[in-house]
């Protein structure tokens, strides 16, 4: 890859987060459409996006952002109000400039397809509400002057007003300069308030010169352009006069809040923060800085600091210089703060974990060789390396993990759109988003959470009228909401809807020959039943789901990820589903045990206690696969028996109960023999034994063999039929 084209896919990325960033403030805004930092945060991904492309001179999308971002900042000054119309408008302009990004680097060198300029001509015509033979905006040109006058205060009221101070060198009039001309054209840009005439260098007598210049002048003009504008006003006296422009005192708080809202660009120095946000020009810099080197020259040892200068020189007020002062320190600290963070690859980052893992068998390896042979003096350094190396590893997996936020938010678009969509009014509240797990993991259950929450949208939420009628509010709510629990990630998509009818379900299962008349199922199964292929209770099938496929497909790529879910439903109330999925797909720690000569690893979070089982103490029903454990009967299965079915003899005479749990659910695996902890690197099956049931993976021990890894939900769910 060139170096071109690593800067165009980090440019690449960058704009996709700002976009994803503009899409979760415009969700934000729905609800709260005054917040102004949450607007300040939507301008600021916008503009950045546009300065990116302009570096790139991709004019297309800089010519279309700036029309955006134009609107954005006439709501950050109030000139125009946030509602759902403009929201919707700019959701789709977000998407529009995603296909610009996505054109401008696959297809560079080739001009917009016609589809896109339609589309964005389509979208600007919605934003500015102008057509192209508008003349809205030649009507301050027929009466400037009372535009302009409006709403200002009185002529001695100089608040408002820009002061202009001129000093004209001594040969300005010999040059050609005429400063009557500068007060005319001034007039077209505003009004003229006050004009004070100063001759502090007039010459007495004999030596007045009527061809030299000796006019000063201040002049309170009252204007809407920005100061750049106004100082070029005088672009042809700049060498015959020295001017400095004093902005408003009413544009200070204004300057005060761009300065707030300044993207945290790389600008550190202070000449350039003012100078970004407009209180300065390039001139006003220039002879600051010239005036600063004069007196560094003067005084070596003490520099004058750039914003006292600029206050001596009347070009910007104090305040405002303490304004870009505390942001400048904001600017060098965040700069120093993402110094510390760099961009890592995901598959460099994958191959880390692959050796990492590789590393733990290599440590197991060398435990049982120092064991086998009783190398004691080997002991304390295998000792140290083994601590190492579980150190290295989970520092390996903390690089992966990431925040569970970020998926989440994708979300309240998927809300807004469905619900619109279904005419329904729903609200999308998201908890615990900063609860970290594998990236792996984020990615590969993004789909199945897509799904869910688009069937609470559908079947789960009914329509503002019926919520009405059964006394519960119009608005609709979703909850989505993570945290931990005993090393794994559970994930709840809460509702509260009209909750699952199970008549309904058992009616549609059985005409569906999914199960007998004669079933025996409890609520629990009944509700697990929309996890089977083909069913569906809905009426009429929609483009959202109701088709009786993708339950069957969430469940199966839940559990592909060794996870689960359940299902909880109150009619009238709503419905629960409760995902909980491993914290890594890597590496565990593991509970090693022994059955028939087969040694099996168990997650070590899902494992709650060992007992043993020959103790006498326990009530064992051999014939019901049940065990009276402290007064709670509970099932199990043997291990030697489920994994050989013509094994039935007992492989010890003391043998051990392992307690799992998986949610809510336990069962008991009998064992021969007890291991202990040890750490698990998991290695898929294969295909030729993905249907091989009560496995999950299976992990390479020291000495080169095999254990294969248990699936506990299985086990438990086989157990509990057992039973």
């Amino acid at each position: 890859m060139s170096d071109m084209d690593a800067v165009l896919v980090t440019f690449t990325q960058e704009a996709k987060e700002l976009l994803g960033e503009m899409e979760e403030s415009l969700l934000v805004l729905e609800d709260k459409p005054d917040d102004s930092e949450t607007i300040d945060s939507l301008f600021r991904a916008i503009h950045t996006v546009k300065g990116s492309s302009g570096l790139f001179g991709f004019n297309d999308i800089v010519a279309f952002t700036h029309e955006a971002e134009t609107v954005l900042d006439q709501v950050r000054h109030g000139e125009k109000a946030i509602n759902d119309q403009l929201i919707s408008t700019l959701l789709n302009c977000r998407d529009h400039i995603e296909k610009l990004v996505d054109h401008c680097i696959e297809s560079s060198d080739q001009a917009l397809p016609d589809e896109l300029v339609s589309a964005g001509e389509a979208l600007i015509f919605q934003l500015t509400g102008k057509q192209a033979d508008d003349n809205s905006l030649a009507v301050l040109d027929e009466n400037p002057e009372s535009t302009v006058l409006e709403g200002m205060g009185e002529p001695g009221d100089l608040s408002n007003s820009w002061i202009i101070a001129l000093e004209f060198k001594i040969d300005a009039f010999r040059m050609g300069v005429d400063p009557l001309s500068f007060l005319r054209y001034l007039k077209t840009l505003g009004d003229i308030q006050k004009v004070l005439v100063l001759t502090p260098e007039l010459p007495e007598g004999g030596e007045f010169d009527p061809e030299s210049c000796y006019l000063h002048c201040k002049i309170a003009f009252v204007s809407d352009e920005d100061k750049q504008t106004i100082e070029d006003v005088f672009e042809f006296a700049e060498d015959d006069c020295v001017i400095n422009i004093l902005p408003p005192n009413s544009k200070v708080e204004e300057y005060l809040s761009l300065l707030e809202n300044l993207p945290d660009l790389h600008v550190q120095r202070l000449g350039g923060i003012l100078l970004e946000v407009g209180v300065l020009t390039k001139n006003d810099i220039a002879r600051a800085v010239q005036a600063q080197t004069i007196s560094d020259e003067v005084n070596s040892d003490d520099t004058k600091p750039l914003g006292k200068i600029l206050i001596e020189q009347q070009v910007v007020h104090p305040v405002v210089v303490d304004g870009a002062l505390k942001k400048q320190e904001k600017i060098k600290q965040k700069v120093a703060v993402e110094a510390n963070y760099i961009r890592v690859d995901s598959g460099k980052l994958g191959q880390l974990i692959n050796l990492v893992g590789e590393l733990v068998i290599s440590g197991a390896g060398m435990d049982l060789m120092v064991e086998r042979h009783g190398l004691s003096d080997v002991e304390e350094v295998a000792a140290t390396m083994t601590t190492l190396v579980s150190n290295i590893r989970d520092t390996a997996l903390e690089l992966r993990m990431v925040p569970i936020g970020e998926t989440f938010s994708r979300f309240r678009r998927v809300v807004r759109d469905v619900s619109n969509e279904l005419n329904k009014n729903i609200e999308l509240q998201i908890t615990g988003g900063e609860t970290e797990l594998d990236k792996m993991v984020v990615e590969k259950i993004n789909d199945p959470l897509t799904h869910l929450i688009r069937n609470s949208l559908d079947h789960g939420i009914e329509p503002p009228e019926q919520r009405l009628q059964a006394g519960k509010p119009a608005k609709g709510i979703i909850q989505l909401n993570a945290y931990h629990d005993s090393g794994h990630i559970v994930i709840q998509i809460k509702d509260n809807g009209a909750g699952l009818d199970s008549e309904k379900i058992l009616a549609k299962a059985i005409t569906n020959g999914i199960i007998p008349e004669d079933h025996n199922l409890t609520q629990q199964e009944t509700f697990n039943l929309i996890f089977a292929a083909g069913l569906s209770t809905k009426a009429q099938a929609s483009d959202l789901s109701g088709r009786g496929v993708g339950m069957d497909v969430v469940k199966r790529n839940i559990e592909a990820l060794r996870g689960t879910v359940e299902i909880d439903s109150v009619p009238g109330e709503g419905t629960t589903f409760t995902i909980q999925l491993p914290l890594t797909l890597a590496i565990i720690d593991g509970f090693m045990v022994e059955a028939a000569s087969e040694r099996y690893v168990i997650p070590l979070s899902m494992v709650e206690e060992c007992v043993e089982m020959n103790s006498g103490e326990w009530a064992i029903d051999e014939v019901m696969n049940y065990v009276n454990l402290r007064g709670v009967a509970m099932p199990y299965l043997r291990m030697a028996e489920y994994f050989n079915a013509e094994r039935k003899a007992v492989s010890s005479d003391r043998q051990s109960l392992v307690v799992v749990r998986s949610g809510q659910n336990k069962a008991g695996l009998v064992v021969d023999e007890l291991h202990g902890e040890h750490q698990t690197v998991i290695k898929p099956l294969g295909k030729v034994f993905e249907n091989l049931r009560g496995l999950t993976g299976a992990t390479v021990l020291g000495d080169g063999n095999v254990a294969l890894i248990l699936d506990i939900q299985g086990l438990i769910q086989t157990a509990t039929k057992n039973g």
